[in-house]
């Protein structure tokens, strides 16, 4: 089914034209969307779940009338997590719209910046605010920005906006938005705090799930090596320059590692940035257009970079640090073998972490191979996976409060 199935402008579908069809996201959410219907997505990363709700609402603004725009300060407000994916939805939209008569004016509100120019930018309202929730509330704290015309509200990647904090910030805008208004939730994965999410947000929502087909499972090699906590970095040297990787983006536990990894690899004469949340937007944004155009070789981030980026020809990804959960696993190593490219994916596993890896290969399905690297084999030995591994979150080796229980139940026998 072509896009021109659908009830969408001329401008719209010329906008379009160079995508060859729609994908099954796009083709299940937009009719939803043009009907005005609320709606609760979940699709992969990369299912082209950003052009499924731009264009619909792209077409429903379009068709307003000049009278119901005036009156609305605020139209369509769509809530994102990171600033990165601010900025690349403000690009599809403002694409989208590239032909229309009358273009939208579209706003990015996002922290990390002056908020002096986005406040300006605010003067006379807005047709589209791209923002994420902390600094939308600053707006609005300021009169800068009134969410009582929203018309649309669009959450996406909404369950990292719960992984992230951002639960409080959310309640406090759906408390200043109109009652009437249409909901749209694209979401990668579906956990409980998302249906929470939506069972507060979303009226009598269409329900849309995308299962990842495995035809269309990206091309992607799985390699694990054993190895020291000490010997990670050394090692992450000798694979660059051994394998020869043009281009590498390396996943960290925290912000310190990453700034802590770049500088022994500079010290070592291999190019590398750093890319995490301390970092302000324009250092991230010139960390990112660097690693793109082949400027340094190896970026170093936390999972700040797990999603919503999107890096042509990405050969390899290396986890450094383990992911904390099994999802987070899929979305990093997600960043390679995509558009049918190959992409390899390596993970360190310590001793410490041997047991929280068999956890994310139980949550995958999978048993990968262990590997050794002459010159960095590791001396210490994995410990013992805990009795309650299998039914235990993903949480390293925190005890559970059933264990904690238990333990206490068995003293109290033995006194």
């Amino acid at each position: 089914m072509p896009f021109s199935s659908f009830a969408l402008t001329e401008p719209l579908l010329r906008a379009v034209s160079h995508y060859p069809e729609p994908t099954r996201v796009q083709l299940e959410s937009i009719p939803v969307i043009l009907a005005g219907g609320d709606l609760l997505a979940t699709a992969q990363t990369g299912s082209g779940k950003t052009t499924a709700f731009v264009l619909p609402l792209l077409q429903r603004w379009a068709s307003a009338s000049e009278k119901l725009k005036r009156n609305r300060p605020l139209n369509i407000l769509i809530l994102v997590p990171t600033r990165e994916l601010a900025a690349q939805i403000r690009t599809v939209v403002q694409e989208c719209a590239a032909h229309l008569d009358e273009r939208p004016k579209v706003v990015s509100a996002v922290g990390g910046v002056s908020i002096n120019p986005q406040m300006m930018a605010l003067r006379g309202g807005a047709d589209f605010v791209v923002a994420t929730p902390g600094r939308l509330l600053d707006l609005v704290k300021r009169n800068a920005l009134s969410l009582s015309g929203v018309s649309s509200l669009v959450l996406d990647e909404a369950d990292r906006l719960l992984d992230l904090g951002f639960s409080e910030e959310l309640n406090c805008i759906f408390d200043l938005l109109p009652a009437r208004r249409q909901n749209l939730l694209f979401s990668a994965t579906f956990p409980k705090k998302v249906e929470a999410l939506a069972l507060k947000s979303l009226y009598d929502p269409n329900r849309v799930r995308i299962e990842e087909e495995p035809k269309s499972a990206p091309d992607i090699r799985q390699q694990v090596i054993r190895v020291d906590t000490e010997k990670r970095t050394p090692l992450l040297r000798h694979l660059i320059e051994e394998e020869d990787w043009k281009r590498v983006l390396v996943f960290v536990a925290s912000q310190y590692t990453a700034d802590h990894v770049v500088m022994k690899l500079r010290r070592n004469g291999i190019r590398a940035g750093a890319f995490h949340g301390d970092l302000s937007q324009g250092a991230r944004s010139e960390a990112l257009e660097d690693f793109k155009n082949s400027h340094f070789k190896v970026m170093v981030a936390t999972d700040l970079a797990a999603r919503g980026l999107d890096i042509v020809e990405l050969p390899v990804v290396v986890n450094y640090d383990l992911p904390r959960s099994a999802d987070d696993y899929t979305h990093r190593i997600g960043r390679t073998g995509r558009a049918g490219e190959h992409g390899v994916a390596v993970s360190f596993v310590t001793a410490e972490s041997e047991s929280h890896f068999r956890l994310i290969e139980k949550r995958n399905a999978c048993r990968l191979t262990r590997e050794e690297i002459e010159g960095f084999k590791p001396t210490e030995t994995p410990h013992a996976p805990l009795a309650s591994a299998g039914t235990g979150g993903i949480k390293g080796r925190r005890k559970s409060k059933k264990d904690k229980l238990r333990e206490a139940a068995a003293r109290k026998l033995k006194e």
